[in-house]
């Protein structure tokens, strides 16, 4: 514990034991088990884990520390190294994700499915080896019993010796296969019984999910009825501005053009309260789509002859105002690549 405190600065507060979770064996446990027990004729391998509580906070600072996958992989090495148990492969070794508590469980559960289906297929070949001998020895005490008919009392009597013996390997074998039929009624049994709680545990696992589902549902429902809810009072509040305030709509539309040549909202605050804003820089005309540079050009709002809010420059409209700016533009350059006149040549 004094490791993990000095490496990541978490310090551990309670550790919880438990010993009453595992699973059921379908047989008999392998050899070198030495955890597994018997219940009422059944064997149980425990897995004893312990839960630790971790106190994360950082008290300099009163915020939460955080640790990365490289971080948690440490840690878990570190516990392997002081307990003296074999460290799983990293992920980034085997190249595979890591499951869900319910989705590792349901796979651990098909492997052993799957071994036992394997084991109950053996045991089957090995019943199907055992009553091709068992025929062979019926055939062959057939034969022993034509040949004692066509003998003498000595050869009968021998005849009846091997038939003896030969009854007794018979039964030997009979009594081998009922107890392969049984063990295989019993791996049968289990494997229904894996197939059944496999079957549960995907239906609580899917019971689960569509809950998450519900649950998700029901936060996007609830946060939709709220944004609808507060859609409808900003309409209702636009709605009362409009009514209230005539030009609400036209300072709406002159602060997005404001925004479109180029004027910051600062500066648009600056004419929304009627103040002149001697103006230096470029400004955007989107109708001739270029920047038009201009300094110290006075701008304003104004109404025109129609009581319509519109920004000016110069006291004119700021459309009429690029309509000038671009003609100028068209003249300079006009005039610069107009040829000059050939005055001859002075003698």
């Amino acid at each position: 514990m004094r490791n993990i405190i000095k490496r990541w600065g978490i310090t551990p507060l309670q550790i919880f034991l438990h010993k009453d979770e595992g699973h059921w064996i379908g047989g008999e446990p392998a050899p070198d088990d030495k955890e597994s027990f018997q219940i009422g004729g059944r064997w149980f391998k425990p897995n004893y884990h312990a839960h630790i509580v971790f106190d994360w906070m950082d008290h300099n600072t009163g915020k939460s520390r955080k640790l990365n996958d490289d971080d948690m992989m440490q840690m878990q090495t570190l516990a392997s190294e002081i307990l003296s148990m074999e460290r799983g492969q990293s992920k980034t070794e085997t190249g595979k994700e890591h499951l869900e508590r319910n989705d590792f469980i349901i796979e651990k559960q098909r492997a052993e499915l799957e071994r036992i289906e394997g084991e109950r297929q053996h045991k089957e070949h090995q019943i199907d080896l055992a009553e091709q001998e068992l025929k062979q020895v019926k055939s062959e005490i057939r034969t022993d019993k034509l040949k004692s008919v066509a003998t003498d009392a000595a050869t009968a009597l021998a005849s009846g010796v091997s038939s003896l013996f030969g009854s007794g390997k018979m039964k030997s074998l009979e009594r081998k296969n009922e107890d392969l039929r049984d063990e295989i009624a019993i791996r049968d049994e289990t494997i229904k019984q894996l197939q059944s709680n496999i079957k549960q545990m995907e239906v609580e696992h899917s019971r689960a999910m569509m809950n998450k589902d519900n649950e998700h549902r029901k936060v996007l429902e609830a946060k939709e009825a709220e944004h609808k809810e507060e859609t409808n009072i900003l309409n209702s509040i636009i709605k009362t501005a409009h009514r209230w305030y005539l030009d609400f709509a036209n300072f709406l539309r002159l602060e997005r053009l404001a925004k479109q040549i180029g004027l910051s909202a600062m500066e648009f605050a600056e004419l929304f309260k009627g103040k002149i804003l001697n103006f230096t820089g470029r400004l955007f005309s989107s109708e001739h789509n270029r920047w038009f540079a201009t300094d110290n050009t006075p701008l304003q709002i104004l109404r025109d002859n129609d009581k319509r809010l519109t920004l000016t420059a110069n006291r004119i409209p700021l459309s009429q105002w690029f309509c000038e700016q671009y003609e100028k533009l068209r003249q300079s350059i006009r005039q610069s690549i107009q040829p000059k006149k050939n005055r001859g040549v002075k003698l």
